[in-house]
């Protein structure tokens, strides 16, 4: 009998619980142990992989995708979708001006709130620069000019299917660290950086390169959500979809992740979920979330777990402008 394919993930979480490095996060002192440089891949014809083991957050998958695809860089669009996982990333930059005495304090739920009731609000406290929907749909060239990498790569499959170069990069050095100049610095490094697309014998397949990798909360959604973008481009230039691959730089778990990784390894996983997309729409700017199905999803419970509102680049750690 086949073995399931969610056991390359529980493999890996063992994988780094067992052989992992210990280290601490720069900017929260959190410790986490991780591993480097570790790949799995799911055949997306033998079922869609939202993970069984725990129940994934499905609506949540959906809507950042779509927050993705239509280029958005505020974060109003979830909080009007009733989906909170990006809360925590500008109520940090809120937070640091409360500190300076530039704004009042509030909490995380005023806060919230405030993005969904007060537009102007929302422009100034709920954006964040350069984050994955400005990359993907408004590259900000040197020009001036916005480039769109979505729109090409779906008609570059369409033209030229066996050509190399369908990818998509969300690293801009102009942004990051030490490299952007003072003040310009993203305030969320992107974590994952680089997909490629390929198309062999009408099938389309999708490699994404994660640079830096939260295995257990965050990593179950970009599974997801860059299979379902594979579904969703296979599915706009006419191809079958093929595998989702998804290789890893640092994979790791946080220390106070460890018992609930013990909780979901002993979980045995149930067969995996299948994804449909209505046939009737056949351009990215027609595609919305309600046409696209999740159907026979039976998980194990959900395991909670704290968010730590990792990475960012601090000016206090500057020496210079590379």
């Amino acid at each position: 009998m086949k073995r399931h394919p969610e056991y390359q993930y529980l493999d890996l979480l063992k994988d780094i619980l067992e052989n992992g490095v210990d280290k601490k996060d720069h900017n929260t002192g959190n410790t986490l142990r991780s591993v480097f440089g570790r790949q799995i891949r799911f055949n997306l014809q033998e079922g869609f992989p939202l993970l069984t083991t725990k129940k994934v957050f499905w609506k949540g998958v959906l809507y950042e995708l779509f927050w993705f695809l239509k280029g958005h860089s505020n974060i109003k669009y979830l909080v009007d979708n009733d989906v909170h996982i990006w809360d925590a990333y500008p109520y940090k930059i809120y937070m640091n001006a409360v500190e300076k005495g530039e704004v009042p304090f509030l909490t995380l739920e005023d806060f919230i709130q405030k993005i969904k009731t007060d537009q102007a609000f929302a422009d100034k406290w709920g954006e964040l620069p350069y984050i994955y929907g400005q990359m993907w749909r408004r590259w900000p060239a040197k020009d001036g000019r916005t480039i769109d990498q979505i729109a090409w790569v779906i008609d570059n499959l369409k033209r030229f299917p066996d050509r190399k170069h369908s990818m998509v990069s969300v690293w801009n050095p102009e942004y990051m660290y030490e490299m952007a100049l003072p003040g310009k610095a993203a305030v969320f490094p992107l974590c994952h950086v680089l997909f490629q697309f390929n198309v062999a014998n009408g099938k389309l397949s999708c490699q994404l390169y994660q640079r830096s990798a939260d295995m257990f909360l965050g990593v179950p959604f970009n599974i997801a959500s860059y299979s379902l973008l594979t579904l969703i481009i296979a599915h706009l230039t006419g191809y079958e979809p093929h595998e989702f691959i998804h290789t890893f730089g640092d994979a790791h778990i946080y220390a106070d992740h460890f018992e609930q990784v013990k909780e979901q390894l002993s979980r045995e996983p149930r067969p995996f979920p299948k994804v449909t997309i209505d046939a009737n729409v056949r351009t990215l700017d027609e595609l919305q979330p309600e046409h696209i199905k999740l159907e026979n999803y039976n998980p194990h419970p959900a395991i909670k777990a704290p968010l730590t509102v990792a990475g960012g680049f601090n000016e206090k750690d500057r020496r210079k402008v590379y």
